[in-house]
């Protein structure tokens, strides 16, 4: 993978999905990039010791019912593995092909053949498999060295898709938010003025032209984490406010109750002050909370804090209520990240912002009730394991034989004769010694993998 950056200095890859209640997944409505009905979306860091090799993890996706994914690169083999998923991809091109590509249209038009066309063409196997190109990422703060050629490749790889009759795939770029300067209260806002008229508005101009989405980066965390205790820590996470802890901007009067909606419309004032026409839709392609960090440095990443912000976070976008100068024109986001990346170098939060362990076992299920059967349960948080959907049977047997053997799972409910004996086949009795073993190890992360033959759900097996 290429560099990725998160905050301005961080890096990671994304992906999108939906949220499921059963099998702790995520699920709603998903439209093409930036446009449609909101969405809500995953990142995944490939940081990760044993990730799942394509194959698994495009198995991993049917079970979780992960419907949208984006790639920070265009990995052939696992986009191969997504095309049998049932996953849409925004797939794209680190920071590291810039140079090649924004120096020659030739090279440009090679990229899309190789990367794009076996997976997109009407003649492909899997036309529509990809629905965006995410070129570069952060590059202002991340590789501000590369900006002069960052709109010649984004020029060049749709003119490229065009020539293919794939102009309906947009091309844009993921910018970090902090290119808005004076964000807060939103009315204030303005783009960095040493990037608007040599970069900034020839970029916008081109999103509008092809129908693209501008892609920004936008962390209530780093806000809060910055704010010196300006910004209260129920703001950040989309929690009830008393009117009087609301931020009222003073110029329009408006009242925000969440410090995402804040940032939202800090980007909209600004691109207003270029003149920009409304018409061009953001994309959020990263946001999200660490659930775990360095209690004196990181004080706010935590399971609690994590939770409660991505739970809003997928109540408020698929609520659809906008912002408070934009109300019913809501962003779809994609929050980072699918898994923890254990082999993240930096603080201890940056191996810490997944949903998932490697393994695939939930780092915490996420809270949300009602619309859609969204993944929750707010009152008693419990989780079980059983066999995963899409596993090989011959693989659950022989995982059934190890937690009934050397796991020492108690199996005798199971035997013949026994109260558990019916239903009588493979996966029911899998299931039933998988649950007996992850129960027996307090839930452990990993207590449920089973060599992917297991997976956490909310619905107890014994029902």
């Amino acid at each position: 993978m290429g560099a990725r950056s998160r905050g301005g200095t961080r890096s990671l890859l994304l992906l999108s999905l939906h949220l499921l209640c059963l099998h702790s997944c995520l699920r709603c409505s998903v439209s093409a990039a930036g446009s449609g009905d909101p969405y809500v979306g995953v990142t995944i860091g490939t940081a990760v010791t044993n990730l799942l090799s394509p194959s698994d993890l495009a198995a991993f996706l049917r079970a979780q019912r992960i419907t949208h994914v984006r790639l920070y690169d265009a990995d052939p083999r696992l986009l191969s593995a997504l095309a049998s998923s049932g996953a849409t991809a925004i797939v794209g091109v680190p920071n590291d092909e810039l140079l090649a590509l924004g120096s020659s249209p030739a090279t440009a038009s090679a990229w899309v053949a190789r990367r794009v066309l076996p997976f997109a063409a009407a003649n492909s196997t899997s036309p529509g498999l990809i629905s965006a190109i995410a070129v570069g990422d952060e590059v202002p703060t991340a590789l501000p060295s590369a900006l002069p050629i960052l709109l010649p490749a984004i020029q060049s790889l749709a003119a490229a898709l065009a020539a293919a009759n794939l102009s309906s795939i947009p091309v844009s770029t993921p910018l970090p938010f902090s290119i808005v300067l004076e964000p807060f209260p939103p009315s204030q806002a303005y783009f960095n003025q040493s990037l608007a008229k040599s970069f900034l508005l020839p970029l916008l101009s081109h999103l509008a032209n092809t129908s693209a989405p501008l892609m920004l980066n936008l962390y209530p965390y780093y806000s809060l984490m910055q704010s010196s205790g300006v910004v209260p820590v129920d703001n950040a996470m989309f929690k009830p406010l008393p009117p009087s802890l609301e931020m009222v901007d003073p110029n329009t009067l408006l009242h925000y109750t969440n410090v995402f909606d804040a940032m939202l419309d800090a980007v909209y004032v600004a691109l207003k002050n270029l003149n920009v026409s409304a018409g061009i839709p953001v994309l959020v392609t990263e946001t999200g909370w660490p659930s775990y960090g360095d209690r004196k440095e990181e004080p706010y990443a935590s399971k609690d804090n994590a939770n409660t912000y991505n739970s809003n976070l997928i109540k408020h976008v698929t609520e659809k209520p906008g912002t408070p100068m934009r109300p019913g024109a809501q962003a779809s986001v994609y929050i980072y990240e699918l898994f923890n990346e254990d082999l993240r170098p930096g603080p201890a939060s940056e191996a810490n912002w997944g949903l998932f362990h490697g393994n695939g076992t939930p780092v915490y299920l996420l809270h949300v009730t009602g619309k859609d059967g969204f993944l929750g349960n707010d009152t008693t948080d419990r989780t079980f394991c059983i066999a995963a959907d899409d596993a090989d049977e011959k693989a659950v047997q022989a995982a059934m034989d190890w937690a009934c053997g050397p796991g020492r799972s108690d199996c005798t409910a199971i035997q013949p004769g026994e109260g558990c004996y019916e239903p009588n086949d493979v996966r029911s009795h899998a299931s039933f010694a998988f649950n007996t073993y992850y129960q027996s190890q307090g839930k452990a992360g990993g207590s449920c993998y089973f060599q992917g033959a297991g997976m956490v759900t909310t619905t107890d097996p014994r029902s």
